[in-house]
């Protein structure tokens, strides 16, 4: 399955959670940090902002793949953590 092909598990949420946001984003003008639930998500997991303009770029940029959504929203979570801790300038 092509990294294009594969699709949002619906409620899963975990990359509105698990990653930092460096920028502001609608609620959260010092953006979100890792493990924070973000403002925009609703209680079932969707985000308020999707589809809409004020939805952040680093947001809708962000495309579900394999490697970090995997098999299941616990799989999700492991990944996303993972990836948030080797991607974090401030952990050498």
């Amino acid at each position: 399955m092509s990294s294009n092909a594969f699709e949002c598990r619906a409620g899963c949420g975990a990359c509105c959670i698990v990653i930092s946001i460096a920028g502001p984003i609608p609620g959260m003008p010092d953006g979100k940090p890792a493990g924070m639930r973000c403002v925009n998500l609703t209680e079932d997991n969707f985000c308020m902002l999707f589809g809409m303009p004020q939805r952040p770029a680093v947001c809708s940029s962000l495309q579900p793949m394999k490697d970090m959504c995997g098999e299941s929203n616990e799989e999700a979570y492991t990944l996303l953590s993972v990836m948030e801790i080797l991607t974090d300038p401030h952990i050498s």
